[in-house]
């Protein structure tokens, strides 16, 4: 779901905007301010003197608070008692600043908060968190990011009116000491007088609240798009979010009748944020360190998903794989390696050669340390090869999962590379900082040039073990670039090859063959296949091989059902088609239709990868294929083709209701998702005709369609 962080000083206007967009959104709400108050009003009773800062801090962290999240309703409760009136008199309110300036508060309330959060995020409705910090401590990773400002004159008026019920010369002065002197307070502890990188500024100085409101649902709206969070989310199933933009530019709307004038908003400007154009090569941060000290496990938590292999013993990683990634709005290159050692022979050395390679090709390194053990000789090996690289060094102290272990971390200074940031791959503690630390030496462009270029594509050749894929390959290659044999599972790791074709570069990808129970699998079969579902991911394209040889089997069933679900373009190529004779080909090819019956947009070859025949079809198959995965339709094409398609064939009425589309647009291409917002909902068979019909009308040969409904509803007052 969808994270709404938005920050600014006292009088801004925080709560109420921050619930009317959780409203209007359909999102939960929380204010963390609320909870300050809270502790606040416990500390007071718990212990008495605020000013005493460690039994504060001990009552804080046994308050027993219970929070409602309902933007109409937010509900605080003490150990069972509703506070939410109690927590906004006068005497909490001039003592609230000794919680916020008590660091180990913080701590609890963001530990706190991080967790409603994520609980919110993760199979939750999504979550507007609003509160000093929130964007760039508490919610770093938000999908929008907003400081709400306000002058210094707009703030004490409208404070003013919400404690006293008026904005005269009186009731500004009576208020203007404990704005100001939460904010003296607040700036003690944390900046919010300006937004940080990547935080948007909204100022409402001059604007009303419907204005306000109206400010910060089109910049979610943006913001969710542009940043391509979404997209990213939709790649692991959470499709029903990917039109959140339009849902955000729409939410203050009246009715949900639209008209020309709404088209025109929600189309104005959707292509100017498809894609950015970047100024230079992308840097290149690149994770190091002695093996099994987490260095996957941070990788994965930087890309916010489960990219990197990674189990609890050592040798996993044995590449070096490269990833996109971005923090704080800069996209980089981050580079994944197996773990470096010394004095050692054969298949560790070669990972050991690649870590170093990685250290040479990046712009900055993040030397990953485990802290509960501590320096070793070989982390001290690892500290003079990276002062002769000269590259910058952000040193991670790993496994710190709690206070206890920043001791342990603390050590880590011995090593000469400056501050050791004590971090929890696993949990995520401390990431954020690491990155921001990272960031500060990264320069904006690499040294070295883009480690692939943008234009090749990616092509994952995959199938079941011994169906011909390495043997294709050399054969589009037109040289032996991979190893083959007759031994099924001859190939184990991702092998990438720049190959060009009539001119054409293009990045091919040699996997492991997908095993008919890969949860039965172990050891080195097992991470094969895991890398091969990965390869898969990465890739823009699959071209599944067939053994055309033997009838289409369950593992060949499992294999295209990958790459569908994966969302990439797709190619069916039979293999070893020279193996069939001329009486046998008829009913083979019988035998492929009613298997493939639910796969008839994709194009699909008959090749030989030993001798070579139709390699030429295939990759104007691919290139079609491509084609129509990054096929783009206006909106305004799109609605009037669905207007002619709804007059025609409406949907079936049942109970007695006809739902209607109301309005559409694609969300995304690569591949293709497009959100009909409907007023009730559309049968699977409706949903399939109009696919059908998109496909006829548009094409989209050799790429899968996503298509999702959402009922639209009159905004709520």
């Amino acid at each position: 779901m969808v994270v709404v962080a938005i920050d600014g000083p006292s009088g801004s206007g925080k709560s109420s905007v921050s619930k009317e967009v959780a409203r209007r959104l359909g999102l939960a709400y929380l204010d963390t301010g609320a909870m300050y108050r809270a502790a606040t009003l416990w500390a007071q009773k718990a212990v008495g003197d605020l000013t005493d800062q460690v039994d504060v801090a001990e009552a804080v962290r046994g308050m027993p608070l219970d929070i409602g999240l309902n933007p109409d309703n937010p509900t605080f409760l003490l150990d069972g008692v509703d506070v939410s009136a109690d927590i906004r008199t006068t005497e909490v309110s001039t003592e609230v600043s000794k919680i916020a300036t008590n660091l180990e508060c913080r701590a609890e309330l963001g530990r706190r908060q991080r967790a409603i959060i994520d609980a919110a995020d993760d199979g939750g409705p999504g979550i507007v968190a609003e509160g000093r910090d929130i964007t760039t401590v508490v919610a770093p990773d938000a999908d929008a990011r907003i400081l709400l400002t306000a002058s210094e004159e707009a703030r004490l008026r409208r404070r003013s009116l919400d404690v006293h019920g008026t904005a005269d010369a009186a009731a500004v002065e009576a208020t203007k000491d404990q704005v100001l002197r939460r904010d003296r307070d607040d700036s003690t502890v944390v900046e919010f007088q300006k937004a940080a990188d990547g935080v948007v500024t909204v100022d409402s100085s001059d604007l009303d609240f419907e204005e306000t409101v109206e400010a910060m649902l089109a910049v979610i709206g943006q913001e969710t798009h542009s940043s391509g969070s979404l997209t990213a989310r939709e790649a692991e199933g959470w499709g029903e979010d990917d039109s959140f933009r339009e849902r955000a530019l729409r939410a203050g709307l009246d009715d949900f009748e639209l008209d020309d004038t709404d088209l025109a908003l929600l189309d104005g400007d959707w292509n100017d944020n498809d894609s950015e154009a970047a100024d230079g090569p992308k840097p290149v941060l690149a994770i190091i360190g002695r093996p099994n000290v987490g260095k996957s496990t941070l990788v994965n938590r930087v890309l916010g998903r489960r990219e990197a292999v990674t189990e609890d013993k050592p040798g996993v990683t044995r590449d070096r794989v490269t990833y996109p990634a971005e923090w704080a709005g800069r996209d980089f290159h981050l580079v994944d390696t197996g773990g470096w050692e010394v004095d050692i022979a054969g298949i560790e050395a070669k990972v050991a050669t690649q870590a170093e390679i990685a250290i040479e090709l990046s712009d900055a390194v993040i030397f990953v340390v485990d802290a509960t053990v501590g320096a070793t000789a070989t982390d001290e090996r690892v500290v003079e090869m990276l002062r002769r690289s000269g590259k910058p060094v952000v040193l991670a102290a790993n496994k710190v999962d709690g206070p206890a272990g920043e001791a342990d971390a603390a050590g880590l200074w011995s090593l000469g590379l400056g501050e050791p940031y004590p971090v929890s791959a696993l949990h995520g503690r401390g990431v954020g900082d690491l990155l921001d630390a990272a960031m500060k030496v990264l320069p904006r462009e690499s040294e070295h040039g883009e480690l692939r270029p943008e234009g090749p594509r990616r092509v994952a050749l995959v199938g079941r073990p011994n169906v011909g894929k390495s043997s294709l390959l050399n054969k589009i290659a037109g040289e032996n670039r991979v190893v083959v044999d007759e031994l099924a599972g001859t190939t184990r790791d991702p092998v990438d090859e720049l190959v060009v074709i009539k001119g054409t570069p293009y990045w091919f990808v040699d996997t492991a063959g997908i095993r008919r129970r890969v949860h039965l699998t172990k050891g080195a079969d097992f991470y094969a296949s895991l890398r091969t579902q990965a390869a898969i991911e990465k890739a823009e394209i699959a071209v599944v091989l067939i053994d055309a040889s033997v009838s289409l089997t369950e593992q060949d069933t499992r294999v295209l059902s990958q790459v569908v679900e994966a969302g990439r373009a797709l190619v069916i190529a039979y293999n070893k088609w020279d193996l069939m004779d001329d009486d046998r080909r008829p009913y083979l090819e019988r035998e492929i239709e009613k298997d493939l019956v639910q796969l008839t947009w994709a194009p699909r070859v008959n090749v030989s990868a030993k001798t070579g025949w139709h390699t030429d079809r295939l990759t104007r198959a691919i290139e079609t294929a491509l084609d129509s995965w990054d096929t783009r339709i206006p909106t305004g094409r799109l609605n009037s083709f669905l207007g002619e398609l709804v007059a025609e064939h409406p949907h079936p009425v049942r109970g007695g209701k006809q739902p209607r589309i109301l309005f559409a647009t694609q969300a995304s291409n690569r591949p293709p998702r497009f959100v009909l917002f409907a007023s009730g909902f559309l049968e699977a068979g409706y949903r399939r005709f109009i696919e059908r019909r998109l496909r006829e009308t548009f094409g989209f040969e050799g790429t899968p369609i996503e298509i999702s409904v959402r009922v639209r509803e009159k905004r709520r007052r």
